[in-house]
């Protein structure tokens, strides 16, 4: 059972989310927006509610086909979007607002398909938490688009999404964070092109291939790569190190770190502000 807090929380957003009447939801999948998109199918129905995914350069196919697969299960429409960030001198230069140009481009696409089909209403999974911990720039960009984040709005957090989730009964309630975007691997500073997205993508597919808990191969500069696990998770590494280095290294890398302090959300905005 969850806490008569979180509750309330819940019934709020049912009553925001029943006012909008119709809405596209941004689905990556994850836990925030498997929640989100869930609960406008339950409070508005199925067929006044579309799914929109982003298929582009920076992401993972495993993460697509999970979106297909729990799209289905929910029983909701989906659209695919295809987006190149690429395309945009000012992601690849990837400084400090690479997110916002990101999001700028991929919820730009999503709104112009949205009001195709007749929405003018566009949601994404933004929680509480994301507000108040990390660095994300992203967020202004859904601001000046005029999106909306109703789990945000009613302040609900990753621990009672998750909580509801498993009151629910979705498959994601205890889903580790999803691969995000390839993009969060670089270092800032970096440019991002599509061959050193490839080698990140080949070295991060093989890790993969170990089955830990969590993952993320982060790239400092041509040379070099990090890799980051749960701390608990660094003997397996160290077990198979030098299949993973020998690996590593036909992908062009010279150098491999293994993370010490272990993996950690946002670790490549540590260094922003010196």
């Amino acid at each position: 059972m969850v806490e008569n807090r979180t509750q309330k929380k819940y019934e709020n957003l049912k009553e925001k989310i029943k006012d909008m009447k119709k809405v596209v939801v941004a689905f990556s999948g994850g836990v925030d927006s498997t929640f989100l998109l869930r609960v406008c199918i339950d409070v508005l129905g199925k067929d006044n509610v579309v799914a929109v995914t982003v298929k582009s350069p920076i992401r993972f196919e495993e993460d697509l086909e999970s979106v297909r697969k729990l799209s289905k299960e929910l029983d909701v429409k989906l659209v695919e979007v295809e987006v190149d960030e690429l395309t945009d001198e000012r992601f690849i230069k990837n400084d400090e607002l690479r997110c916002y140009y990101c999001k700028l481009l991929d919820f730009t696409k999503i709104s112009e398909v949205a009001r195709e089909m007749g929405f003018d209403i566009v949601l994404d999974g933004t929680n509480y938490d994301d507000v108040r911990n990390d660095y994300r720039p992203g967020i202004r960009a859904l601001k000046e688009l005029k999106i909306k984040s109703p789990l945000r709005e009613v302040e609900l957090t990753k621990e009672e999404i998750r909580k509801l989730s498993k009151e629910l009964g979705l498959p994601t309630w205890n889903r580790p964070p999803i691969g995000c975007c390839l993009a969060t691997r670089f270092r800032y500073g970096l440019k991002i092109n599509y061959e050193d997205l490839e080698r990140l993508r080949k070295i991060e597919d093989y890790i993969k291939k170990l089955n830990l808990t969590l993952d993320r191969v982060r790239y400092h500069d041509r040379n070099t790569v990090r890799i980051e696990v749960l701390p608990e998770e660094m003997e397996v590494i160290m077990k198979r190190r030098k299949e993973i280095v020998d690996f590593i290294k036909k992908q062009g890398f010279k150098y491999v770190s293994l993370d010490l302090e272990g993996y950690r959300t946002g670790s490549m905005n540590e260094e922003i502000g010196g």
